[in-house]
């Protein structure tokens, strides 16, 4: 079989697999359209050409731009916070087993705890303003911090040996050696924490209602049962989550593509 066989036969794989994605979406959307009508209610169900309409109206509000904005500068900044804090500590955390230890109860009590409760917390202590970047952090931090450490510690201990043996410089190990174990770890758990940071970030903001974020339309959407604003600012947040991960993960691929390290992505889990 040729090379170009081979890729004639991918190109029309994920032709078919598009396709077959359009057709999965219309169904559902024409299942929608049909349950809208037999329930006859707008605050019950609204229908899919509902949805677009009120969404063509919040897509031309003038304070559209800066709704998403406020909202996602404070969901993406509490993602890179955690980000370059979870590497840091998984570092340490890789040297000291002290630090490990002391870490191990904190990141387990993040994981298992219901994030409302810690909105409700966080409201105790901080503002509104910058509860989403708070939230966004603590929920995106495990998934980090433990993909990171496991990474550092995949390394293989035979490279390690002979660095050391070798006398081989700290730079120089962790381009060639705790790099490229790091990387599948690293790339995985950022494609599950941008889409968590989004999803716990909007909670907080329906929850604190900071004035001017996605967070406070929802929840007056809820008051006034406006169904159908509710659903088009719910595809806004899809749309606008998908779309940071798209570039993100491109823009991440590509920086790991220039370090020579593209082979080192395959095999990463979360």
């Amino acid at each position: 079989m040729t090379l170009s066989t081979i890729r004639n036969k991918k190109v029309k794989s994920k032709k078919q697999e598009a396709i077959a994605t359009l057709c999965a979406v219309a169904f559902w959307l024409f299942v929608w359209h049909i349950v809208s009508v037999a329930v006859d209610s707008e605050i019950v169900l609204v229908s899919p050409l509902n949805v677009l309409q009120t969404l063509w109206t919040v897509l031309r509000d003038p304070s559209f731009l800066a709704t998403v904005g406020y909202s996602a500068s404070r969901i993406l900044g509490g993602f890179f916070i955690a980000m370059a804090l979870g590497v840091t500590l998984a570092w340490v955390s890789s040297r000291l087993w002290v630090v490990e230890t002391l870490l191990r109860p904190i990141t387990a009590v993040i994981k298992a705890t219901p994030v409302a409760s810690f909105i409700i917390l966080v409201l105790l202590w901080f503002s509104s303003r910058n509860l989403s970047m708070i939230i966004s952090m603590l929920m995106v931090f495990p998934v980090i911090y433990t993909n990171t450490l496991k990474g550092i510690q995949s390394a293989d201990k035979k490279l390690l040996e002979m660095a050391r043996v070798f006398h081989m410089s700290a730079g120089r190990r962790l381009l060639y050696i705790y790099l490229p174990a790091v990387l599948p770890f690293f790339v995985s758990a950022c494609s599950v924490s941008l889409g968590l940071c989004w999803k716990s970030g909007i909670a907080a903001e329906v929850i604190g209602v900071p004035g001017g974020s996605i967070g406070e339309l929802l929840y007056n959407a809820k008051i006034f049962l406006q169904t159908g604003e509710l659903l088009a600012w719910t595809v806004v947040i899809v749309a606008v989550s998908v779309l940071f991960e798209k570039l993100f993960m491109f823009l991440l691929k590509r920086f790991v593509e220039k370090l020579g390290m593209g082979g080192a992505l395959h095999g990463g889990r979360a």
